[in-house]
């Protein structure tokens, strides 16, 4: 009996162990079945359009089609027309000899020290002082980029952040540059015996000729450091005009982002416009930095505020700051000397027309507070991106190349605390009762001094940055890149300051500048942070309910910011950053004479509308695509609004919309502007 029941249990087990092999064979040719039918289905969903939605952002839109050629279409996204005959273009125009002399006068070797825009905006100044000065110029060295800053060593300082081989190639008619010393300057270099000059910011022509170079010439080397973002003022005489283009040249053509970050870049512009959607790029410009120049520390709470303030004591007992201490950020607000907050420059958007479902990208780096800073402007705008969102952490690890792996700065747990004993003299010494001894300091921990919880507290001194923290430094000037290529591109800009810690211009500008050379009928929005500030405090009460005549305000302020933002630019931006604003002298005017009455910039336009006076482009620019005919102006003329359901911050509903729980017809929200009809984007 017992026998015939082990039979039976092995028999039982037998056929438990072939049903398992045979679902575990049904499991896998599952599994392989699936993959492939999987991996077909997402080659073909990547090559479509919605190929963005592999990454965590999911496009929400109320419309699945989007006309282009709608009214609203082209009052919203379209060209600003005073501006479409404007091109770039920044060859020589004058006498400018075609090669640089052969005969050099002696090596220039440059250090730049600072963030992403003070960098770019040194580099154009000195190939520009390298020209002046007849010398070869060795391959900057950006310290942001150093070895010694933690980053991989695969990359040098120079090319962690540029293509250093289209950097000479795109400059060799204009300047001799090299990539290293020869080798007997290295060892002076070393050695510290290499002549350098500190140059002061915006330093003029006559600096470099007659205290430079006759140093130049003696030492046949010497080195420059610059630490404030320019080493040349921005608006050179008359007879250095072709220097100007050749910042121009430096700047928009011969700095090339490296390959990586190139790509990267292109990849997350096209999951932008995988939907088929225009977008908005937009800039906070909201550094501690900045917020602590122009004493807007109230704008924040808790320990932002504490952060800012700290900064502030630094930045006074350097120098930089000239003011008191304690300043009305409320007063700096409405004086247009603080940032525009994400949920203003929402409203500012919603209220020109913009919808709910419009793609904004957030660009610029990290963003002072963090992403509970973004809170209201999330709420605004369902599709809010950034890069983070629109790439995977394994395509931006690959930017930093391989890095060692920093010990010593990871949070340690804190140590144990032991009682220390009480020494024997006190136990035994005197009669009773007597005096206890002082109590011990209070014990102070590692991690009770690693962060702001330490150091403000502390001390009034910024502490020393972490190998962490500098690494962490030059990845940002990576994302700074990704984001600079991207606004550039963007179909509308609107930055939300546009001054850094410094009181100079700072990335935005430098969009600015940049999309106005390349393509200035884009629209880029310069609004005016004193009268935005006024326009908001007038219904602050109702801000999201506002009414008819503010919101024709609102829209009204938008559309001359257009043109009228740059001739604030040329009057006091350009004066200390030509970049920000390089024309006329890097742009020409491209028309039809046969159209010219109805499509003409003249100059008198070009000077009011802060371009200048514009260069007429040469016959070879001239081409049918570029022109618009008299039928496309006069079909463009009568552009007018398209009514719109929507209301000011609500969702559209049927015929009606729900705003806040309220539902409101249809005729309460049309808004027929006649002003904007007639006016168009002027």
């Amino acid at each position: 009996m017992k026998g015939k029941g082990e039979m039976v249990s092995k028999s039982r087990m037998k056929w438990v162990g072939l049903l398992g092999i045979v679902l575990s064979t049904f499991s896998l040719f599952t599994h392989f079945f699936l993959a492939g039918f999987t991996q077909d289905a997402i080659s073909e969903y990547q090559s479509s359009a919605a190929a963005v939605t592999i990454f965590s952002w999911r496009p929400v839109f109320e419309h699945p089609d989007f006309s282009p050629a709608s009214p609203l279409f082209r009052r919203l996204w379209g060209p600003v027309r005073r501006l479409e005959t404007l091109h770039p273009y920044a060859n020589p125009r004058q006498h400018y000899p075609a090669d640089p002399s052969s005969q050099s006068n002696g090596f220039i070797f440059v250090r730049i020290q600072g963030g992403f825009h003070e960098i770019r905006n040194s580099i154009c100044d000195v190939v520009v002082i390298a020209r002046l000065l007849n010398a070869t110029l060795v391959i900057p060295e950006i310290q942001s980029t150093t070895s010694s800053k933690g980053i991989s060593s695969q990359f040098k300082s120079f090319s962690y952040l540029y293509n250093e081989d289209h950097f000479i190639a795109a400059l060799t008619r204009d300047v001799n540059i090299v990539k290293t010393l020869p080798r007997n300057l290295k060892g002076a270099r070393r050695k510290k015996e290499i002549p350098h000059f500190k140059p002061s910011y915006l330093a003029s022509p006559y600096f470099y000729r007659h205290h430079v170079l006759p140093v130049l010439k003696k030492h046949s080397v010497v080195e420059l450091v610059i630490s404030d973002g320019g080493c040349l003022q921005a608006v050179l005489p008359p007879d250095l005009e072709e220097y100007q283009r050749l910042r121009c040249r430096v700047a928009f053509h011969a700095l090339q982002f490296r390959v990586e970050v190139q790509d990267l870049a292109t990849k997350i512009l096209h999951r932008l416009r995988a939907p088929g959607r225009p977008f908005v790029a937009y800039y906070p410009g909201m550094t501690r930095e900045a917020l602590a120049y122009y004493g807007c520390a109230e704008l924040f709470q808790d320990v932002h505020n504490e952060l800012i303030q700290h900064k502030r004591v630094w930045m006074r007992r350097r120098g930089i700051v000239k003011e008191k201490l304690s300043m009305n950020s409320e007063g700096q607000r409405l004086n247009g000397s603080c940032p525009l907050m994400p949920e203003e420059v929402g409203i500012l958007l919603r209220a020109h027309g913009y919808s709910w479902d419009t793609i904004i990208y957030v660009s610029g780096g990290e963003v002072f507070g963090g992403q509970r800073t973004l809170i209201p402007l999330h709420a605004i705008f369902e599709n809010v991106v950034d890069r983070t969102s629109l790439s995977t952490p394994w395509e931006l690890s690959r930017l930093y190349g391989r890095e060692i792996n920093v010990g010593g700065n990871y949070p340690r747990s804190p140590p144990s605390v032991l009682k220390e004993s009480k020494p024997d003299m006190w136990k035994s010494d005197g009669p009773r009762p007597r005096l206890l001894p002082p109590p011990p300091a209070r014990l102070k921990y590692p991690h009770n001094i690693e962060g702001w919880w330490g150091w403000v507290a502390e001390s009034d001194i910024e502490p020393e940055s972490t190998v962490m923290e500098l690494r962490t430094n030059a990845h940002k000037l990576l994302w700074e890149a990704i984001d600079y290529f991207i606004s550039v591109e963007a179909d509308v800009f609107i930055p939300g300051f546009d001054r850094d810690g410094k009181g100079h211009p700072n990335f935005a500008s430098l969009v600015m500048g940049h999309r106005l050379y390349q393509s200035a009928s884009l629209k880029t929005y310069r609004p005016d942070r004193r009268e935005v500030a006024t326009l908001l405090s007038e219904t602050r009460e109702q801000l999201y309910h506002a009414n008819y005549t503010w919101l024709r305000s609102i829209r009204q302020h938008l559309r001359k910011s257009l043109l009228d933002g740059l001739i604030e630019a040329s009057t006091v931006v350009k004066s200390i950053s030509f970049l920000s604003h390089p024309v006329p002298e890097c742009s020409c005017s491209r028309q039809d004479s046969e159209h010219a009455p109805s499509s003409r910039l003249t100059h008198s336009q070009a000077q009011a509308g802060g371009v200048g006076v514009v260069h007429h482009c040469p016959d070879w620019m001239r081409s049918e695509s570029g022109l618009r005919s008299k039928d496309k102006q006069t079909e463009e003329d009568g552009d007018e609004d398209e009514p719109t359901s929507e209301s000011f911050l609500g969702y559209r509903s049927g015929n009606r919309v729900e705003r806040n729980g309220e539902m409101m017809s249809k005729e309460a929200i049309l808004l027929n502007d006649q002003e904007e009809l007639d006016g168009g984007e002027r």
